[in-house]
């Protein structure tokens, strides 16, 4: 911990109940749910579990990025841009769907290996980038950089997804500020991570359990906790309570802007939603292939 450091507290729990979504899919919703409508600028969280025969096929995205994270398994993407590839156990893609894509998610079952079990983050686009060309960020497990907070041989690694953990930086750069972080926790041990100051932020936690800031309680897998943000926390003390504990740290810059959300179309005004549905509708300004293109993988 750094001198001057103050840890942020718990403000909210959330605990991600497992639902039916996609085709034959099952997803733990977070952020996005009826609990945690949305927590600016992120818009949903979830923790998913693909079996075999299920999947995301063929729909389209306006106005977001979407941040999706292997843990497990390997998932196979295709869009209407003629992007396609696999994301790999560790991988990540971050696409920003700007003006409008069409894609398709499909998990690989090639009977050896586990399910794909993953998070999918989306994550609203300011107000200024809503229209622009979409992108891809991608990185393969081994391009993912890891921080060591007490060593390469110490019992805490840190996969820095995006932004700036104990020195170590991600090569991905967002579209507005968003830190990513993946804690893997070998024993027992305590770690401060900083946040920059008035940045929204919250942990997930996928296996074990943790305590945060002065706080005793533990905190068990599956549980979103929203962190406080007061101007003078520069940070967040989490102490595992248990080996083998993980977690996901996320951090954003929070914007000033109103949500309204149809569905994978995420616009600032009703206006501007309704013409989104007429271009997805005519094929328009970014959804020209929306009518024409169809994945392989998805059909």
């Amino acid at each position: 911990m750094t001198l001057g450091s103050v840890s942020r507290s718990v403000v909210k729990k959330v605990l991600a109940v497992e639902t039916p979504e996609g085709v034959g899919a099952l997803v733990r919703r977070s952020i996005g749910s009826m609990t945690l409508r949305n927590l600016t600028p992120f818009l949903m969280l979830d923790h998913f579990h693909v079996s075999k025969g299920a999947g995301f096929p063929d729909h389209p995205h306006r106005g977001q990025a979407t941040v999706t994270y292997m843990l497990e398994g390997s998932s196979r993407h295709e869009d209407s841009e003629g992007h396609k590839g696999t994301i790999l156990p560790g991988g990540v893609q971050w696409m920003c769907a700007g003006k409008g894509i069409i894609h398709a998610e499909m998990p690989v079952h090639d009977g050896e290996g586990p399910d794909p079990r993953g998070l999918q983050l989306w994550v609203d686009l300011p107000k200024q980038f809503k229209m622009v060309d979409p992108t891809y960020q991608e990185l393969g497990p081994e391009e993912i950089p890891t921080a060591y907070p007490e060593g390469v041989e110490g019992p805490v690694s840190v996969k820095v997804i995006s932004g700036k953990s104990h020195g170590i930086e991600s090569p991905v750069r967002p579209l507005g500020g968003c830190w990513f972080f993946h804690f893997i926790f070998k024993s027992k041990t305590t770690v401060f991570q900083d946040i920059p100051l008035g940045w929204t932020s919250f942990i997930y936690v996928l296996k074990g359990s943790i305590a945060v800031g002065t706080g005793d309680l533990p905190h068990a897998a599956f549980h979103t906790l929203v962190l406080s943000s007061e101007k003078n926390k520069t940070g967040v003390t989490v102490t595992a309570v248990e080996p083998g504990t993980e977690f996901v740290l996320i951090a954003g810059e929070p914007l000033e802007q109103t949500v309204v959300q149809y569905g994978p179309f995420v616009m600032t005004t009703r206006e501007e939603i309704q013409k989104t549905l007429m271009d997805y509708q005519t094929g328009k300004n970014g959804f020209e292939k929306a009518h024409i293109w169809k994945s392989e993988i998805g059909n």
